[in-house]
């Protein structure tokens, strides 16, 4: 079996799906590893290195030729999936709902595709969850760059010509990311406030010392794998009504609200922006899904009569060398739990939940109802 690693085709996006740190757990399986010329160069490790480690450099074609598995940040172009080996596989973060074509064309071409981002929020994949690991990294990268746009700094301190006294940060959406939004702004010493749908996750955010915001919005809960419901139209305008209030007095405004499969929900309209303070930041990162801010742009900072909207894509990109890190375990973990080493193939055995939520196509199928 030959797996083989690609670098991503998009300038925005440094991480390599293999880690010089990682690797040795795919080449324990006594199997060929190649990558792709430059892959890790977006993570400060160069070709050599990862040839000393036991992996063969090929370009892009050969690659896609000779392999049995290719793991890869990103969906492939159509005309590289034609390049491929009947019955191989891709595996990689590819961006389903954005993608339906590349999932057509890998069952016309009968290429097996694994979307990472359908891993099961179940105990026994939490190894394999790249959505929750990329989106821990985003969680702090959206603090960092939102405080680099602030006029003040982030703590209260203490100086001989008086006391500076500490920003206001919001977040809005208590997943990965917000969890980790809130740390991060805590440890350099904002006074946090957040607010999520779900009122299970108070607890986590008082144990981290922020202060939840309640708003009574009804019955909201949450789906089976943890994801927060779509609100309907009245909550999601009264939620707008109530957090405007904490919006106004806050510096820092971090919005992380998404809907698996679906646009983010609008949360911040103009209204709300212009009663804000100039001088305040808000941070949109759901933005490459349709924004929860109103006016934000993709990788633009828009200024509304001096309150900064920020929209940054491929955020935990921003510290590439631990998002590769992750993803590389991530990848791995999916590889070692599925490989057989009698065989030297993946057993696509779909009697197992994790199996049967990530492959996307399998021998020419579509096998997601969501794709067909």
């Amino acid at each position: 079996m030959i797996i083989s690693a690609l670098k991503s085709n998009n300038p925005s996006d440094q991480r390599s799906p293999i880690h010089k740190d990682t690797i040795k757990t795919l080449l324990d399986l006594d199997i060929e590893i190649r990558f792709e010329e430059s892959i890790g160069k977006g993570i400060n490790i160069n070709d050599k290195t990862f040839e000393e480690l036991g992996l063969k450099k090929c370009n892009r074609e050969d690659c896609l030729k000779n392999s049995d598995l290719i793991i890869t940040n990103q969906a492939l172009d159509i005309q590289e999936v034609a390049l491929m080996k009947k019955d191989s596989t891709i595996l990689g973060m590819v961006n389903p709902f954005s993608n339906k074509d590349f999932i057509i064309e890998c069952s016309k071409k009968n290429i097996n595709l694994v979307s990472m981002e359908f891993i099961p929020r179940i105990t026994r994949a939490q190894k394999m969850d790249v959505l929750s690991s990329q989106a821990n990294l985003a969680g702090y990268v959206a603090v960092i760059e939102a405080a680099k746009h602030l006029s003040t700094a982030l703590p209260m301190m203490m100086t001989a010509a008086g006391t500076l006294k500490p920003a206001k940060v919001f977040i809005i959406g208590v997943g990965v990311a917000g969890l980790q939004a809130i740390a991060t702004a805590k440890r350099l010493g904002a006074r946090v406030e957040a607010f999520d749908t779900r009122d299970v996750v108070e607890e986590q955010v008082k144990s981290l010392g922020a202060k939840f915001v309640k708003i009574d919005l009804g019955e909201t809960g949450e789906t089976d794998q943890g994801y927060a419901n779509e609100l309907t139209d009245e909550q999601i305008n009264k939620q707008k009504e109530l957090q405007a209030k904490v919006c106004q007095k806050s510096d820092i405004v971090i919005t992380t609200a998404q809907l698996f499969g679906r646009p983010a929900p609008l949360l911040i309209d103009n209204r709300t922006i212009d009663k804000m303070k100039p001088g305040s930041v808000i941070f949109d990162m759901a933005v490459e899904t349709g924004g929860n801010v109103e006016g934000s742009k993709v990788d633009q900072i828009i200024d509304r009569n001096g309150i900064k909207i920020i929209g940054i894509s491929n955020l935990a990109s921003q510290v590439s060398d631990h998002a590769s890190l992750a993803l590389s375990n991530n990848y791995n973990n999916w590889i070692t739990d599925f490989f057989d080493k009698e065989s030297l193939t993946i057993n696509f055995d779909f009697k197992d939940e994790i199996i049967d939520s990530s492959v996307l196509v399998y021998s020419g199928e579509i096998k997601n109802e969501r794709f067909k």
